[in-house]
């Protein structure tokens, strides 16, 4: 409708309407319901000035038409960049939620939910999801004989034989969400789910800088389908709440309406001239976000993404146990440090990993602690945000730490004159843990300390103990200096797009003047160098005390401070705290390796000191849980189980000091007279 035909409608001027749509003035409460009478809309969603939200029936699947050029495009290039591994999906996804932490002073918290849906319950969702109208393209898509092609054949396969469907949900919380307008050039919304190597990165820490590793979502689905659920940071037609939208990326085909260019949105029909038939995201209801899937679990911004068609490429994770596992594996190995706090610092990340088979759980939630997949990496870097590394090590509890240098060359156009800026990036070393099995290695990192490189450290004397040694550079310091700045952006540039390595990239040629890749060369030969020099000097051995001083609540492989290898049972989920009394109350939760025999396992209480041995602390009370009975002070684990549990309550009487004033450890040991 014209500004002209609204004004006849309304009995105003054109004026008066020009006024209300550029903002220069508002209209009264009773015009502004006169005006949602003459344009069909809800009179309440009017004056709040908030689209209203869209029902399911106005919902439809829009294909892009074929290019008028003949041209034919047989999948997104840009996918072919990674591989469609569930680990790699948890990398790039998880960075591109940290890239967009909303509060500072609150972790990111991502969670990943596998759900295998089949029967009523896939019905259900493929009828939401208004399967029958995009099969027929499927069908045509897989009919190609090309490698997007056999995907997609291979996943309409699958589906079929099985009468299942897996869904991957990824869900971010105090993260931006997708904000901005459907199309522009500040939409974030636009850059996800419209754009094509559009980073849009909002922060100089950012992970990511190639816009490209969105593209694992849908290289993650064998249909390329993916759902999308968003609550915004800031309102967009006055909401904030179940902005929704689905992409589906197929090859050019002949679909039932003709030649397909191969993209397609499911989403309301766009009115806007000039893109007029094309889709556009929607506001939600409740029941319809249940029926796909992607209902949010608070109010908290971020944004929820559904891969349909869910499955490992790499072959190593064939079922729901194993593709729950290497999840938390990935998160584990990538994103340690994020998750790693100080004693007065949070931090960056907070991750989890559950498993549902229709809605049911299978798995129950697992946050990954940093301290059980990367013991010796977690304590270093414990040590520097508590501010107890030192320049040498006296014994090996400690973790020794030294600055490299990184000098920072201008960037081209700074001017004559302009010179290089050194930044003094931060190296830790500590010992290897007993059971590491890659010791030796120097891990890098920057920013929101997600693992860059992991190199292994060689040309070390015979006599060297083993050791783990981390290396922070850029905000990952903790500075806000101008050189902490300038190094994010020159390593940024030095990544290529699976950001695991600093080399020579073409961005850190045409960005930087010259000589900016010999100072990326020397940066990791001084790093290296660094590391011989920390783990060369002399140490005292400390052989009374304990190994290393352990967070505030653990459980530990017998005679270590490892993580037990996969023969002996292991810890999955453990919680606790003091009561009112002043006694430890612990859960805990144990993997079992299946075997014929019954594990017999003694828990032994220990409080964790600076110096001297441990104090053992009895037990008030065990119980036990799933899988387990007590019998005089021993657990013993079914045969045949592949998970336990139990719980016990210290003894106040015997503790030595107050009990919230002392880390708590929980040996399993073998009990006595028995094997094992």
């Amino acid at each position: 409708m014209t500004q002209t035909a609204l004004a006849d409608a309304l009995d105003v001027t054109p004026a008066a309407v020009s006024a209300w749509i550029t903002g220069r003035a508002e209209p009264r409460e009773d015009r502004k319901r006169a005006v949602a009478a003459v344009l069909g809309l809800d009179e309440e969603a009017a004056l709040r000035r908030a689209a209203g939200v869209t029902g399911a029936s106005s919902l439809r699947w829009h294909h892009r038409p074929a290019h008028a050029d003949g041209g034919r495009e047989f999948g997104n290039a840009a996918a072919f960049a990674f591989d469609a591994d569930v680990a790699v999906l948890a990398r790039e996804a998880t960075q591109n939620s940290l890239d967009e932490q909303y509060d500072r002073n609150r972790p990111v918290r991502v969670r990943y939910t596998l759900d295998e849906l089949s029967g009523e319950y896939r019905r259900a969702f493929l009828d939401a999801l208004q399967w029958e109208a995009i099969e027929p393209h499927f069908e045509a898509a897989a009919s190609q004989r090309h490698k997007v092609g056999r995907v997609i054949a291979e996943g309409l396969r699958e589906m079929r034989e099985s009468d299942s469907l897996l869904l991957l949900r990824v869900d971010d919380y105090n993260c931006t969400g997708l904000t901005g307008a459907d199309h522009g050039d500040d939409s974030k919304f636009a850059a996800v789910l419209r754009d094509q190597l559009n980073s849009h990165k909002g922060t100089g820490t950012a992970g990511g800088s190639y816009g490209l590793g969105k593209i694992t979502l849908w290289a993650t689905s064998r249909l390329g389908l993916v759902l999308v659920n968003s609550t915004l940071s800031t309102p967009h037609e006055g909401r904030t709440e179940r902005r929704l939208y689905g992409r589906l990326e197929l090859p050019w085909h002949e679909g039932p309406e003709g030649a397909c260019a191969g993209l397609a949105a499911f989403g309301e029909t766009e009115t806007q001239p000039g893109r007029q038939g094309t889709a556009r995201s929607w506001w939600a209801d409740e029941e319809t976000v249940a029926s796909l899937r992607l209902k949010r679990e608070n109010r908290d911004p971020g944004t929820s993404f559904l891969i349909v068609g869910a499955h490992d490429a790499a072959g190593d994770a064939q079922n729901l146990q194993e593709m729950h596992e290497k999840l938390v594996k990935a998160l584990a190995d990538n994103f340690w440090a994020a998750m790693t706090s100080g004693r007065d610092s949070i931090p960056v990340l907070e991750a989890s990993v559950t498993t549902l088979r229709n809605g049911q759980v299978v798995i129950p939630e697992q946050r990954v602690d940093p301290a059980d997949h990367q013991p010796a990496r977690t304590r270093a870097l414990r040590a520097f945000l508590n501010g107890e590394a030192v320049e040498e090590r006296t014994d090996t509890t400690q973790v020794a730490m030294a600055r490299v240098p990184l000098l920072v060359p201008p960037e081209k156009g700074a001017g004559r004159g302009a010179t290089s800026t050194e930044h003094g990036a931060v190296l830790l070393v500590t010992a290897a843990d007993d059971n590491d099995r890659e010791p030796n290695r120097l891990v890098c990192m920057r920013g929101n300390r997600m693992t860059v490189m992991t190199r292994r450290v060689t040309d070390l004397p015979l006599s060297t103990d083993a050791f783990q040694a981390v290396l922070l550079a850029g905000r990952a310091t903790g500075s806000g200096g101008r050189d902490a700045e300038l190094a994010e952006g020159f390593l940024r540039a030095a990544e290529p797009p699976e950001h695991n390595d600093w080399t020579r990239t073409e961005d850190l040629v045409t960005t930087y003047a010259r000589g900016a890749r010999q100072r990326i060369e020397d940066f990791r030969k001084d790093m290296t160098a660094a590391v011989r020099t920390l783990v060369g000097r002399p140490q005292v051995r400390n052989t009374g005390g304990p190994a290393v001083l352990r967070e505030l609540l653990r459980i530990d492989a017998p005679g270590t401070g490892a993580r037990r290898p996969e023969r002996h049972p292991v810890v999955r989920h453990v919680e606790g705290e003091v009561d009112a009394r002043g006694a430890w109350n612990v859960r805990v939760e144990v993997k079992l390796p299946r075997r014929a025999d019954p594990w017999s396992l003694t828990p032994v209480a220990k409080f964790d000191v600076r110096s001297g041995g441990r104090p053992v602390v009895a037990w008030a009370e065990l119980l036990a849980g799933e899988n387990c009975r007590v019998e005089d002070g021993t657990l013993y684990f079914e045969p045949g189980a592949g998970s336990a549990s139990f719980s016990g309550v210290t003894d106040v009487t015997g503790h030595p000091v107050t009990g919230r004033m002392a880390r708590l450890i929980v040996d399993l040991q073998k009990a006595k007279g028995t094997t094992a």
